[in-house]
């Protein structure tokens, strides 16, 4: 949950894309050594590399997920949340399959879109992935959610009801008016068909982006941002801010009951810092400073674990990132040049230029 946002708006031109997890350090010398097509499905860890000027961000967007069931995920998001469907397709590619790290993956994807943003669902026909943990918890490290902005939240709460959603809060809370930065948004955790938590939330006049404030009779409104849990938000800020090169667009220390009944955890007191590329959805980081038993990535997370998120970055250039031109990858779809990493806490990204 957001306190403050930034300017936003639509990003560029879409592309195919996945990821695998991020090699140890030690196995990185062997693997320059195999053939360039091994290396690309490398991840490259941006935040333990000498970089010296900061990425220029273009836009963050579209914020991908994996599920089990496509159709299924596409009913959910259509006929509750009103996403629309702009792209589906299905392939079977060798250079995914290198970009990813998974042999032989016969891949299914669809683009929806709400509002302004996009969310791109990905489900692996073959092979399958392992399900979300089931003992999940909204202070674990594998945390990440998009924020859905609502015109009206008893509204949408009433519609999430109605079709027997999961929630995880036990009620839309309000944060209350001691949190100056935050006082007056409303806010909802949910879980969709495979237990990815997402989130509703509705900006008092005053606080958002100001396109959030029109007057409209649309319910759900777009996408306002992408959280993920962090377990150091200064080791995160080196790495979203001082290398990739976002910027600063809030902070704040949310605690309390409404904090407790929002995110589902007794005595949860949290850090919240947002940060802002000039297009797109923010990042946003939640540290817990209590209580401090979240848990890390589950070992050996591959794309293809519904567990895994992966957020596109538009860079202008990726050159700053990668120690060779073997690091870099030419995407199977669109033919763009991109770098898979893995920020300091595990979370996917993919840094892509126009």
């Amino acid at each position: 949950m957001s306190p403050l946002s930034g300017t936003r708006g639509g990003p560029p031109r879409e592309i195919e894309t996945g990821s695998h997890p991020l090699r140890k350090k030690e196995e990185r010398a062997a693997d320059r050594r195999l053939s360039l097509g091994s290396v690309l499905a490398l991840f490259l860890a941006v935040s333990h590399l000498a970089v010296a000027e900061p990425l220029q961000p273009i836009a963050v967007g579209p914020i991908g997920v994996t599920v089990s069931d496509m159709d299924r995920s596409l009913a959910f998001f259509h006929d509750i949340l009103a996403f629309e469907k702009v792209a589906d397709r299905e392939f079977n590619d060798e250079a995914f399959d290198r970009l990813t790290g998974i042999f032989g993956a016969r891949v299914r994807t669809a683009d929806l879109r709400l509002g302004e943003e996009t969310l791109r669902l990905t489900q692996y026909l073959t092979p399958q992935g392992r399900p979300i943990p089931v003992d999940s918890r909204s202070n674990d490290r594998w945390f990440q959610h998009i924020a859905i902005v609502v015109r009206d939240m008893d509204a949408a709460y009433a519609r999430l009801r109605q079709y027997r959603v999961l929630p995880v809060s036990t009620a839309p809370q309000i944060l209350p008016e001691w949190n100056k930065a935050a006082a007056g948004i409303r806010a909802f955790y949910f879980r969709d068909p495979d237990n990815h938590n997402l989130e509703l939330i509705s900006f008092p006049p005053g606080k958002g982006d100001p396109r959030w404030q029109k007057s409209t009779d649309t319910l759900f409104l777009g996408i306002d941002h992408t959280a993920i849990v962090v377990a150091d938000t200064e080791a995160s800020l080196r790495y979203y801010r001082d290398t990739a090169g976002f910027r600063m667009a809030g902070e704040g220390e949310n605690f309390g009951p409404e904090q407790e009944h929002l995110n589902h955890v007794f005595g949860a007191r949290v850090r919240i810092t947002s940060l802002r590329a000039p297009k797109g959805p923010g990042i946003e980081f939640l540290e817990y400073l209590t209580p401090r038993d979240g848990r890390p990535f589950p070992a050996g997370t591959q794309p293809s674990d519904v567990v895994y998120w992966q957020t596109t970055i538009f860079v202008q250039s990726i050159a700053p990132v990668v120690r060779s031109p073997i690091d870099i990858a030419t995407l199977p779809m669109g033919g763009r040049r991109a770098a898979l990493v893995r920020d300091p806490d595990g979370h996917a990204l993919l840094l892509t230029e126009p």
